[in-house]
């Protein structure tokens, strides 16, 4: 397990809401669950070594769902931290977050960048939350930047390239994933580091985010550490 383990990891935690409609809950209480899965795969990478662990929290389209779905997620960053930043930082945890401030609630950003604050220099695993994300929306933003460094004479044409776009992105200091997992049975990237994923391992399972397991996240590992990366050589 201890060999080849992939450097960065990114999970898009999927079939919250199904889960607790199966069980005749709430979707909040999926989401509740949820949570604390998060915390035992947080746990489970950093166990195994894993460098980085981007979870897809919230994207940049959940703004569509009801309301009070909508106001339950964003008090969830705020009640996970209260309830895990000590153990987080006890186990050398630093947290980050990607993603489009601007329209965050100010108590969800501000328990945010306390946490962020508070473990910038935590020198373990990096737990990178994707809150308010779109890899589309990364991506135009990274353009433009570019576009206007070029305008304003900083850079030339012929000095774009992939290592340039790859310094734009909100993942600009970390590697690009090794590894992708998605629960609840979707086969899609539903708008997630799209870029960042072109040469990465996807695993897919159909057990809902709530219910999947150190086990589960051991499986994936240990497919991934089966699998030959040839990045489009032979």
């Amino acid at each position: 397990m201890l060999e080849n383990v992939p450097e960065h990891i990114a999970i898009i935690m999927d079939g919250n809401g199904r889960w607790a409609k199966r069980r005749g809950l709430p979707r909040m209480a999926g989401h509740h669950s949820g949570m604390k899965t998060v915390k035992r795969i947080t746990m489970a990478a950093n166990a195994i070594g894993v460098k980085y662990l981007t979870l897809y929290a919230f994207s940049t389209e959940n703004w569509k769902r009801p309301k009070e779905e909508v106001d339950y997620l964003m008090k969830l960053p705020e009640l996970f931290l209260e309830i895990e930043l000590d153990e987080l930082i006890q186990n050398n945890v630093q947290v980050r977050m990607m993603g489009d401030r601007s329209l965050l609630p100010p108590h969800t950003l501000k328990a945010v960048e306390e946490a962020v604050s508070k473990t910038v220099h935590n020198t373990g695993l990096v737990l990178n939350f994707a809150l308010n994300y779109g890899s589309r929306s990364e991506m135009l933003l990274a353009v433009k930047a570019i576009a206007r460094e070029v305008q304003e004479g900083r850079k030339r044409i012929d000095e774009i390239d992939e290592s340039l776009m790859d310094h734009h992105l909100l993942t600009g200091d970390m590697p690009d994933p090794d590894l992708l997992i998605r629960t609840s049975g979707e086969l899609r990237l539903s708008n997630f580091m799209l870029w960042q994923l072109a040469y990465s391992e996807l695993w897919f399972t159909d057990v809902y985010w709530p219910a999947f397991t150190e086990e589960h996240f051991h499986e994936a590992v240990q497919e991934y550490q089966r699998r030959i990366r040839r990045y489009g050589g032979i």
